[in-house]
């Protein structure tokens, strides 16, 4: 069974919420004057590179289709020639 990680999605949505996270910590120095530290705007830099990184591997594997298939991403399932699409037989009740 293949693995059903949904490495794309959450990457991007990982990725969203460190950068987001980063912002919120740099309102601190920015607007306040508190925590104004060099090392601290530093950090904050540092973990916003990290999560723009995440968000971008997120979208690279989302947009290059890296994702094998399983249950939540099957390509088979998508994929059917209109020569072998047969509508399902009717239901017909049988009465005893």
């Amino acid at each position: 069974m293949p693995c059903e990680c949904q490495w794309g999605l959450s990457g991007i949505f990982l990725g969203a919420f460190v950068i987001l996270a980063a912002g919120v910590f740099t309102f601190f120095p920015a607007f306040l004057d508190m925590f104004d530290y060099p090392w601290y705007i530093s950090l904050c830099w540092l973990w916003f590179f990290i999560g723009l990184g995440i968000l971008a591997m997120g979208c690279v594997w989302e947009i290059m289709g890296c994702q094998p298939g399983g249950r939540w991403h099957n390509a088979k399932a998508r994929e059917q020639d209109e020569e072998e699409a047969v509508p399902p037989a009717p239901y017909i009740m049988i009465n005893a």
